[in-house]
């Protein structure tokens, strides 16, 4: 796995962005959109037909939803020359590979308030679990718009968004939830609400775009903003929790915390999922307690590979079949006061961490910084 992710960085209007973008990633859309039309079909039993049935449904979705988010959508296709109703359906997923038992990924996500931390800044981090062939077609997303309001987050080739942050100072987590509300039909896929929220320039619209819709799968939500706040929902069709943090801290993983009226579908079969947001909160109780958390003691929580090989930084493992293997693809932390965001291929305990500075992302010749190096040199 290349050890630095590659930066799109696309500006204008929305519409231009999205057809700059298509036109630069546009052979990773390609390879990503048959990647998943064969675990569509493989594992929803959706052929090509269902798929576009359902990405014209949601491409109405959007529309309705995020104008803007639909305007990147149409340009995307007029950039890679593909059908707009099938990026429609690829931002969605989740929904169309709901229900199948295919979905093991995973993600550890923390956010730490500035009264913990060393320097008084808001830090977010994540480790996102997933297939690591991924790898392949994911990137960091780079958008500034007309009015200058720029938007960093890593996604897959031909999506708008998964973890990242915006110059706002306003950051956000994903992490898969799965319970017995989720279904399929009319409703705002999960990855669109991530870029919905992404487009907030303030917390209170942020959760405009988050809370007051038709959900139609589960998912998690942790937001946290550079003035100090932090924030996680647990969202399921119709229903949703709010989880605060506690003695500063704020972590989650792959099941519900909260008592809602549904049933947990994840919370038995994810890769340690019952611990690992526990193992975050020991793990950074001591510099927290001391008001001494910095970028570094998070990076060292996001390595953290006890019970190898599904700790929080995870690995795959070898008793599984490698078309269904889960590791961690990427790791990314955030200091939302800095608009800093670091990000290291999995396994990050075996790799360095890149810094990109949102402030200079287009300034001409700009390069990411290497900092966090592991320990000893990667094996592979």
């Amino acid at each position: 796995m290349t050890t630095r992710p590659a930066l799109i960085a696309v500006q204008g209007d929305h519409h231009d962005m999205g057809e700059q973008l298509g036109s630069r990633t546009a052979d990773m859309i390609a390879r990503n959109l048959d990647a998943y039309r064969a675990r569509f079909r493989g594992q929803a039993g959706l052929d090509d037909a269902d798929v576009d049935r359902w990405g014209r449904r949601y491409y109405e979705v959007a529309r309705a939803y995020d104008p803007d988010i639909a305007a990147m959508l149409e340009g995307m296709a007029v950039g890679s020359g593909q059908s707009v109703h099938r990026l429609a359906a690829l931002n969605a997923r989740t929904e169309l590979l709901y229900g199948t038992g295919y979905r093991d990924e995973g993600c550890t996500s923390l956010s730490v308030l500035p009264t913990q931390t060393a320097d008084g800044h808001t830090l977010l981090a994540q480790n996102w679990d997933w297939h690591p062939e991924q790898a392949d077609v994911t990137f960091l997303l780079a958008t500034r718009d007309t009015t200058g309001f720029t938007v960093l987050s890593l996604t897959e080739a031909g999506m708008l968004a998964k973890s990242g942050l915006n110059s706002a100072g306003l950051g956000i987590c994903a992490n898969l939830l799965v319970s017995d509300r989720d279904t399929g039909g009319d409703g705002v896929p999960y990855h669109f609400l991530l870029r919905g929220a992404l487009n907030a320039p303030t917390m209170s619209k942020a959760h405009r775009k988050l809370l007051p819709v038709k959900r139609i799968s589960s998912g998690n939500i942790m937001l946290a903003d550079a003035a100090g706040e932090a924030v996680d929902f647990e969202l399921a069709p119709d229903v949703f929790a709010t989880l605060l943090p506690e003695d500063g801290l704020l972590t989650h993983a792959n099941h519900f915390l909260a008592d809602l009226p549904l049933t947990d579908l994840k919370g038995a079969t994810s890769a340690l999922t019952q611990l690992r947001p526990s193992r975050a909160r020991h793990l950074l109780a001591p510099a927290a307690a001391a008001g001494t958390v910095r970028p570094a003691d998070v990076v060292a929580v996001l390595r953290d590979d006890w019970s190898h090989p599904d700790g929080i930084c995870r690995y795959p493992d070898a008793d599984v079949p490698l078309a269904d293997q889960v590791s961690t693809v990427y790791s990314v932390v955030m200091d939302l006061n800095a608009r800093t965001l670091w990000i290291a291929p999995g396994p990050p305990r075996e790799h360095a961490y890149i810094r990109w500075d949102l402030d200079t992302l287009f300034d001409h010749g700009a390069e990411p910084a290497v900092d966090f190096r592991p320990e000893a040199p990667a094996d592979a």
